[in-house]
C-alpha cells in the first residue's frame, strides 16, 4: 500500500486525527494500550480524545473500574477496558506463562511457593482490599517469600497473567504525578465481563479496528501469538463484518472514524506509543534514520515521540517526579523543517494541560 494513505488510514484508526468523545471511549477503540509507562498510557488515551482531558479524569476511569492495567500480552502491561481482561487473557495469559516459567525456575519460584503467594495475596485482598506492588511484596515476606531480585514481581505477575489479581485503583501522589496503583482480585473488581465466541478473532478484529490497516504478522507481533494463530485468526475473519482484506495480507475495518478536519498536524506522543511500537514494520511511521533514536535500544525503552503527518520527525522529555511536572517539556526535533515550531509548541502544551489536570 502507498505509505501516505497507510499513514492517513492509521491515524484515523488510531484516533488521532478522529478523536473520540471520551478516554473511556479510546480505550474501548483501541482495545489495548501499551502502559509500562503508566504516564504515557494515560497520555496515549487523552491525546485521541477530543477536548481538553486530564489526569485526574483519566484516573477516575481506573477509580470506577471501567480501566484496569494489565499484563494483557508479550509479557507487558497494558490499559484495558476491564470487561476485556478476562478473554483477553484466555487467549494470552497460557503462552506468557510458558514464556516466564524458565525465568521462574531460574528465581527459584516452584509450585509450591507460587500457590503459597496465591494463597496469602488472595487473602490480603479479600473483601475489596487493595494493595500497592510494595505491599504485596511485604506480604510475600511475611509468607517466606523472599521478593528481592525479581522474585517478588514474578509471583505478582503470575496471579495477574491467571487473571487473579489486576491493578485498579490509582494511588494519589501528592505534588507529582499518580504512577502507582492499587491491586485487587479481578473476581471483585470485576463482577461482570461477556467473553466472546471466538476470542482470537475478537481480538484480530479489534486490533485491526485500532490499529489497522496492517497484517496478520502486525497482530502477530503485538499480541504476542505464533504467525500461525495470527494467521489462523485472519483466515478467519473473512465472516466477520467489521473488517474487511483490501490488499494482499492488509486488513482495516469496514467503518473506520472519521476525520476531523481541524485536527492538529502535529502531535505529542508518549514512550511505547502504540501508533509507533504495534507493527512488525515500523518504518512507515519512523524513517530509518531515526529508528535507533527512538528505540526499543539496549535497555528496552521506546522514547517520546513528535508525529508531524504521521511520520516521526523528533523526540521530547519530561519530568514526572515529585514538583517537576509542572517544567515545560523540552522537544528535540530531528527533521528540520518538518514541523514549525507553533505547532509543537501548541502539541506540548495540550500534553502540560493534562499531566497538570
Amino acid at each position: 500500500m502507498d505509505p501516505h494513505l497507510l499513514r492517513t488510514l492509521r491515524l484515523r484508526s488510531h484516533r488521532l486525527t478522529a478523536p473520540a468523545r471520551s478516554a473511556a471511549d479510546v480505550a474501548r477503540h483501541m482495545l489495548a494500550v501499551q502502559a509500562q509507562e503508566f504516564w504515557a498510557g494515560r497520555w496515549a488515551l487523552a491525546a485521541r480524545s477530543r477536548g481538553m482531558p486530564t489526569l485526574s479524569a483519566v484516573d477516575r476511569l481506573f477509580n470506577r473500574g471501567v480501566l484496569v492495567r494489565a499484563w494483557t500480552q508479550r509479557g507487558t502491561l497494558h490499559i484495558v477496558p476491564a470487561e476485556d481482561l478476562a478473554w483477553m487473557l484466555s487467549v494470552t495469559g497460557e503462552r506468557q506463562l510458558q514464556k516466564a516459567a524458565p525465568r521462574y525456575r531460574e528465581l527459584g519460584l516452584g509450585d509450591d511457593q507460587l500457590a503459597i503467594g496465591e494463597r496469602v495475596i488472595r487473602g490480603a485482598l479479600n473483601g475489596g482490599n487493595g494493595l500497592t506492588r510494595l505491599e504485596l511484596f511485604d506480604v510475600l515476606l511475611k509468607a517466606g517469600i523472599e521478593p528481592s531480585g525479581q522474585r517478588g514481581l514474578f509471583a505478582v505477575q503470575n496471579l495477574a497473567l491467571r487473571g487473579i489479581i489486576c491493578q485498579g485503583p490509582v494511588v494519589p501522589r501528592a505534588g507529582g504525578v499518580s504512577r502507582d496503583q492499587l491491586f485487587v482480585l479481578t473476581a471483585e473488581h470485576i463482577p461482570e465481563s461477556a467473553a466472546p465466541g471466538d476470542p482470537v478473532g475478537e481480538m484480530f478484529a479489534r486490533y485491526i479496528i485500532g490499529h489497522g490497516p496492517a497484517t496478520a504478522e502486525d497482530f502477530a507481533w503485538w499480541s504476542g501469538l505464533t504467525l500461525g494463530a495470527a494467521r489462523a485468526a485472519a483466515a478467519a475473519s473473512a465472516d466477520d463484518e467489521r473488517i474487511r482484506q483490501i490488499d494482499d495480507g492488509v486488513f482495516v475495518a469496514r467503518s473506520m472514524p472519521r476525520e476531523n478536519a481541524s485536527a492538529s498536524r502535529v502531535v505529542a506522543l508518549g514512550s511505547f506509543e502504540e501508533y509507533y511500537i504495534s507493527y512488525s514494520d515500523r518504518t512507515v511511521a519512523c524513517p530509518p534514520e531515526l529508528s535507533a533514536a527512538i528505540g526499543p535500544g539496549k535497555n528496552g525503552m521506546v522514547r517520546p515521540i513528535l508525529l508531524a503527518d504521521g511520520i516521526v520527525v523528533g523526540t521530547w522529555r519530561h519530568s514526572t517526579a515529585v514538583g517537576r511536572h509542572t517544567d515545560d517539556a523540552v522537544p528535540e526535533l530531528m527533521t528540520a523543517g518538518a514541523a514549525d515550531e507553533a505547532d509543537v509548541v501548541a502539541a506540548l502544551d495540550r500534553y502540560a494541560a493534562f499531566i497538570a489536570g
